[in-house]
């Protein structure tokens, strides 16, 4: 299993934001051609993020389910192929009119639910313990650098070609990594045949082999309570990623007076800083585990970073009032999150390995529904409050995951 392919898919899938980000200005600008004929406005675009958002949360369980019982390959292959026809079908469904748009989104957020569980459940088959954090980092970072390269060439093809455009070539990025997928992917090491039996002996000895599974313990999954350390931290943590994420743009122009495609721009710098940062978190955290540190206290080292860095720096973003200061306070905010790919996105694997599907699939579902929730608590506050009072959401939720995740999570093995 080549996990650079992971990383791009990862990539391809995290450009959907990007993508949004895309529409927004097309249909909220008059200087676009379309604008005049087309049925959806801006405004009406806003909820398009949230509806790929709710499919998210209601496939990420059953990603899981799938995933841990037919294998990660077929499942991740699945996902990339479907969310790549709903991209290169965009900006056709949004000629039509919003509700095209939405079922066309709503393809994409199938897509992408069942993706993220399908790659927890192969990397659980194929990286050793003393080296999942660098593992998980380097796949995890394909979607910071997605970002960074959507908002990289998307000028350069909407100048050139225009708008759609941008769609269809991300949309057409999946055809080829989808042939490189089925010649080169295994969803175990038992499957590959390129894999030496001195390998499979040496990953075997680390990590879990065994068939998928056929019946899902939810009873005792459930009762575990790291499991809702889990579940409710990765709610805290992307209470504060998604308000970062879908945000910010917003908060620049409106408290900052900066242009909205130069706030694009300036975004590339903090995305570029997490890939770096979840990169040199995994390397730490293995070396950690390695000089005999145990992976619980690992864990927790590394996602208390991942949850106070960032709740620092956003108190301080309230204070500045300069674009370059602004950036520099989200680049160091989104560095620290990134700390948490070696916390709790690595958790799933060392609960229960045999399990890592559905453990990522409950867990983001937590995550998403606090992207959702999050989006539009967001803008009830700002109908309300200030600013301020978003930051200080974002802070109390990060405090609170630190404190649960200190107290409630485990890197031991509770699931078999």
């Amino acid at each position: 299993m080549d996990g650079g392919v992971g990383g791009i898919a990862k990539a391809m899938g995290h450009c959907h934001y990007v993508l949004f980000f895309v529409l927004a200005l097309q249909y909220g600008s008059s200087e676009h051609e379309h604008c005049y004929t087309a049925n959806v406005s801006g405004v009406q675009l806003e909820p398009v993020n949230c509806w790929i958002d709710s499919i998210f949360l209601l496939l990420g369980i059953a990603g899981g389910i799938w995933a841990d019982t037919v294998g990660g390959k077929r499942v991740l292959g699945f996902g990339v192929v479907w969310w790549s026809i709903a991209t290169a079908l965009t900006p056709i469904a949004a000629k039509i009119g919003l509700p095209f748009l939405l079922v066309v989104r709503a393809f994409m957020g199938i897509g992408e639910g069942v993706a993220m569980p399908a790659m927890n459940n192969i990397l659980s088959k194929w990286v050793p313990v003393a080296e999942r954090s660098r593992s998980l980092a380097l796949v995890y970072s394909g979607m910071y650098l997605g970002s960074v390269a959507g908002l990289a060439f998307s000028p350069l093809l909407i100048h050139k070609y225009g708008w759609p455009s941008v769609f269809y070539s991300f949309g057409s990025l999946g055809t080829v990594w989808f042939a490189i997928w089925l010649t080169k992917a295994y969803s175990s090491p038992l499957e590959d045949p390129e894999v030496s039996a001195e390998e499979k002996s040496l990953i075997s000895s680390n990590s879990v082999l065994k068939e998928p599974v056929t019946e899902i313990p939810w009873r005792m999954i459930l009762s575990k309570p790291p499991v809702w350390a889990l579940i409710g931290s990765h709610f805290c943590h992307n209470w504060g990623t998604f308000i970062l994420l879908t945000w910010m743009p917003t908060y620049y122009n409106q408290v900052l007076k900066f242009n909205l495609t130069e706030s694009g721009l300036f975004c590339v710098l903090p995305w570029f800083t997490m890939a770096v940062s979840a990169n040199v978190g995994g390397w730490i955290a293995d070396t950690l585990v390695s000089k005999g540190v145990s992976v619980t206290v690992v864990r927790k080292i590394m996602q208390s970073i991942g949850f106070l860095g960032p709740a620092f720096f956003l108190t301080q973003l309230s204070h500045v009032n300069s674009p370059t200061m602004a950036v520099l306070c989200m680049t160091c905010s989104q560095g620290t999150d990134a700390f948490s790919q070696s916390g709790l996105y690595s958790n799933h694997q060392d609960i229960g390995p045999r399990y890592a599907g559905v453990l990522l699939g409950l867990s983001n579902t937590a995550g998403v529904l606090a992207g959702v929730l999050g989006t539009a608590a967001t803008g009830y506050i700002l109908q309300h409050g200030t600013w301020d009072d978003v930051f200080k959401v974002s802070v109390a939720l990060y405090l609170t995951g630190t404190v649960v995740w200190n107290l409630f999570s485990t890197g031991e093995k509770i699931l078999d």
